[in-house]
């Protein structure tokens, strides 16, 4: 298994609207790790769990720190964490870091389970926090996310995912249901169920060892896809000595499983094939759709596509949008300050 965007006149909104975010917002609660004041909260889990129980949109803004806690979100009406930065348009500012330690091998009973922060809800959005899952590396059950994603209209805005184990079980997220919307930065290889559709956008992705970014979930010719705009992938800090060579833009999960980047910069870490099998024996690939288009960087010459695998042309790659993987609708809940093309 392995698993965080009106358009045309909107597009340099993302470059131009660069701001501090230091003053919680109006009818926010408030976290902080210590100078409490009355009213406030020294762990998110507490401020999560202090919002009403109803429709209501909510938010919570969060003062710089490292909490150390498995934060969960369940409630049914719109919910917005907001981390403290100096300026929003970027993680790479971030003071918030919500931190945790959990996987399969230390008794968690699923993947989800593991996750730092696990979202439950539909109608959930988060700016300027980093998630990290701690757990290392284990012989076996070592899935352990950062982040678990149940729910629709969710938008992941200018943060940062790390987790640290390595192998050929490794879990970031775990998107599940539909319509994601990520502009972050996301640290090692991913390997991700994913269910739905979604949309990674402004990505840095950084493999730190061998491994493959994707591993969409789709079982059947319904609207689910994976798209992957604009991204960036790198090879980490500190890579496992396996790395260079050995990571892949995915495999397949599902049997009808369908991914494509666009627009992507591939570092020389991606093997030349850049798409996998999902296990010698058991293929999973004479359904899928594995597209790339008009990607650059070192990574992107000198391919040698595996026969399951597609080169889009230019016509081809237009049927391939935030519109395909979000919906007409999407911009009436993704944040067009994060949106920066198609």
């Amino acid at each position: 298994m392995l698993v965080t965007t009106a358009f045309l006149s909107l597009l340099w909104a993302y470059f131009v609207y660069a701001k501090p975010r230091t003053v919680p917002p109006k009818n926010t609660l408030i976290v902080r790790p210590e100078g409490t004041r009355p009213g406030e909260f020294t762990t998110i889990s507490d401020a999560v769990n202090a919002l009403p129980a109803d429709n209501s949109t909510q938010a919570i803004f969060i003062y710089p720190g490292t909490y150390r806690e498995q934060v969960n979100i369940t409630r049914v009406g719109p919910t917005t964490l907001y981390g403290f930065t100096v300026d929003d348009s970027t993680y790479e500012n971030n003071t918030v870091l919500i931190t945790h330690n959990a996987s399969l091998a230390t008794g968690a009973a699923s993947d989800d389970l593991t996750g730092t922060l696990r979202i439950h809800q539909d109608d959930f959005s988060m700016y300027n926090i980093n998630v990290q899952n701690t757990f290392g590396e284990a012989a076996e059950n070592g899935q352990a996310i950062a982040i678990s994603a149940y729910g629709n209209r969710m938008g992941l805005y200018a943060s940062q995912f790390l987790s640290f184990q390595a192998g050929a079980n490794q879990t970031l997220f775990t998107l599940i249901k539909e319509r994601k919307y990520m502009q972050s930065h996301i640290l090692r290889p991913i390997l991700e169920k994913y269910l739905g559709l979604a949309y990674f956008e402004k990505n840095t992705i950084g493999s730190i060892s061998a491994g493959c970014i994707t591993a969409n979930g789709r079982e059947t010719n319904d609207s689910g896809i994976y798209i992957l705009n604009g991204n960036k992938l790198v090879l980490g800090k500190d890579p496992a000595s396996n790395t260079q060579g050995n990571v892949f833009l995915g495999r397949p999960w599902g049997d009808y499983a369908r991914v494509i980047y666009k627009n992507t910069e591939i570092g020389s870490h991606l093997n030349p094939a850049l798409w996998s099998i999902w296990d010698p024996g058991d293929n999973r690939t004479d359904h899928v759709l594995f597209g790339t288009w008009d990607n650059t960087g070192p990574g992107s010459v000198n391919v040698s596509l595996p026969d399951f695998a597609t080169a889009l042309t230019f016509q081809e790659a237009q049927n391939y949008t935030i519109e395909t993987a979000l919906g007409s609708d999407y911009a009436t809940w993704v944040d067009p300050d994060y949106v920066e093309g198609c």
